[in-house]
C-alpha cells in the first residue's frame, strides 16, 4: 500500500514512524512534513488546506490511502477533495469535522446524542457574555466557538481576563468547569463502528504543577494506572457510539479519528471538547503502544469495513512523552536556533526512546527550530517510572538555545 500523510507536525511524524513500520506499506509520503519526517517518508511541498492540490498529488503518487493530520484541513474540507477523487481517505468530511470546527455544533450534536458535558451558553454580544460568566462564576471556561490551534481556551478566576478573551473572539462558548482529572481517548471509526483506542493523559499548561497559560500540550502518557478498568467501555457506550450514531442520524457521517477530551468528574464521565483528529501530543504515546500495523486499521476506517476488522492488540510497555518548546511559548515563539543532540539520541537510546519532530526545518546539514512546539521525546518502558526516566535521559541530550520543557510529565502518575 502506498500511503500520504498529510501534515507536518509531531502527530505526523508519530503517524508516520508507525506507517514506516508496517510491513504492508510498500511506499511513505508526507507533505510538506519536517526533517525528521524525511528520515521515514519521502516529503512533497503541497498546501495542506487546498484539497484540489492534494488530491492531484495523491494520484500522481498514485497513493492507496490518504491520512489527513491536523485539524484545519479537514474543516476545510481536504478529505472530500480527496474522496471525490475516487481514493480512499482516513479523516472526516468538512461537513462532519465541525464537531471541531465549532464549539456550538459540538455542543448541539451532544445534546442531541444525549452526552453528558458541561452546561454552556454560546455567546456572542457582550451582554451575552457578561450574562454567560455572572451564571457560572469562577473558575470561568471560555472557549473560541472556531480553531485556535489548541489555545483558544481560557480557564481562570479572573473575571477581566476570562471577558478580554470572550470579547476577542466573534463567537464564544462560556460554561461550567468541571471538576476532576482529564482524560484522551481517542476512536477509529467509520462512521458506524467505533473503535477506541488506548486512554491517555495530557498536560495543557506550560509549566511545571499545571501552571501558566494554556498550550497545545506540553507531554503525555499511556496508560492512566489510576483510572478506572471500565472506563474506555463507559465512554465507548455514553460518548463515542451516541455521537457517531447521532452525526450519522443527521446525514453527517463522521469517519477518522474522534477525539473525545473528558473530564473524570464527581458526577461522572463528562466530554469537555471533541476533536476531528489524532491528538498532539497524545499520539505519540499512544501509538508507540499500538501493537498492530497502523496502516490496515485506517484503511478500514476510509472503507467503512471496521466491523470485520480483528480487535486491536496492545503493548503491555508504557509510554511517555516530553514536548521540547522554544523560548516564549506559547507566545510569540523564537524561531531558527541551532538543535543538537538528535544524533546522540538515536545512538544511546533507541529503539527504547526517540524524538519525533514537530516544528523543525532542515538547513545546510543542520536542523532548526520552526515552530512553538518543536520536538516530542518518546520513550517505552515496563512502566510509567521507567518509560519517564528513559524520556528525561533522552532528552537531556537535546540542546537548543532559550528552549523550555516541563519536568513533571507523568510524575505523579509514575508514583513520584
Amino acid at each position: 500500500m502506498k500511503v500520504l500523510v498529510i501534515g507536518g507536525g509531531a502527530r505526523e511524524h508519530a503517524l508516520c514512524r508507525s506507517l514506516s513500520l508496517d510491513p504492508d506499506v510498500t511506499a511513505l509520503y508526507c507533505a510538506p512534513g519536517n526533517a525528521g519526517i524525511a528520515e521515514v517518508a519521502e516529503l512533497h511541498p503541497v498546501d495542506a488546506l487546498d484539497g484540489d492540490a492534494v488530491a492531484r498529488l495523491a494520484t500522481g503518487l498514485g497513493a492507496e490511502l490518504v491520512v489527513v493530520g491536523p485539524e484545519a484541513p479537514l474543516v476545510a474540507g481536504v478529505a472530500d477533495a480527496v474522496r471525490a477523487a475516487s481514493i480512499p481517505c482516513f479523516g472526516p468530511s468538512g461537513e462532519a469535522a465541525q464537531l471541531e470546527g465549532s464549539k456550538a455544533f459540538a455542543k448541539d450534536v451532544m445534546a442531541g446524542a444525549g452526552v453528558p458535558t458541561a452546561r454552556s451558553y454560546v455567546c456572542t454580544t457582550p451582554a451575552e457574555i457578561d450574562e454567560a460568566l455572572d451564571a457560572f462564576g469562577a473558575p470561568y471556561v471560555v472557549k473560541d466557538d472556531g480553531l485556535a490551534a489548541g489555545k483558544g481556551v481560557v480557564v481562570t478566576d479572573d473575571l477581566a481576563a476570562a471577558r478580554d478573551h470572550a470579547l476577542s473572539c466573534d463567537r464564544v462558548v462560556i460554561e461550567e468547569f468541571l471538576d476532576g482529572p482529564e482524560v484522551s481517548l481517542f476512536a477509529i471509526t467509520d462512521g458506524t463502528t467505533v473503535l477506541p483506542l488506548q486512554p491517555a493523559q495530557d498536560f495543557k499548561r506550560a509549566l511545571d504543577g499545571d501552571e501558566g497559560p494554556n498550550t497545545g500540550g506540553m507531554g503525555a502518557y499511556s496508560p492512566l494506572p489510576w483510572a478506572d478498568p471500565k472506563l474506555v467501555d463507559e465512554v465507548l457506550e455514553s460518548v463515542l457510539q451516541p455521537t457517531v450514531d447521532e452525526l450519522r442520524r443527521r446525514g453527517t457521517p463522521f469517519s477518522g479519528l474522534l477525539y473525545a477530551g473528558l473530564a473524570i468528574t464527581s458526577r461522572g464521565v463528562r466530554v469537555i471538547e471533541f476533536n476531528a483528529r489524532f491528538g498532539d501530543p497524545e499520539t505519540q504515546v499512544v501509538l508507540a503502544r499500538l501493537r498492530t500495523p497502523l496502516a490496515g486499521v485506517l484503511l478500514a476506517s476510509a472503507n467503512g469495513t471496521l466491523d470485520v476488522f480483528p480487535s486491536l492488540a496492545w503493548r503491555d510497555d508504557a509510554a511517555v512523552t516530553v514536548v521540547i518548546a522554544s523560548h516564549n511559548y506559547p507566545d510569540t515563539p523564537r524561531t531558527g536556533d541551532p538543535i543538537d543532540g538528535l544524533a546522540d539520541v538515536a545512538a544511546q537510546d533507541a529503539p527504547d526512546a526517540y524524538v519525533l519532530h514537530a516544528g523543525t526545518r532542515a538547513e545546510g546539514g543542520a536542523v532548526l527550530s520552526a515552530g512553538g512546539r518543536v520536538l516530542s521525546v518518546t520513550a517505552t518502558g515496563k512502566d510509567l517510572a521507567a518509560a519517564r526516566e528513559r524520556a528525561y535521559t533522552a532528552l537531556g541530550r537535546i540542546r537548543l538555545d532559550g528552549s523550555q520543557h516541563r519536568t513533571d510529565i507523568a510524575l505523579k502518575a509514575a508514583g513520584g
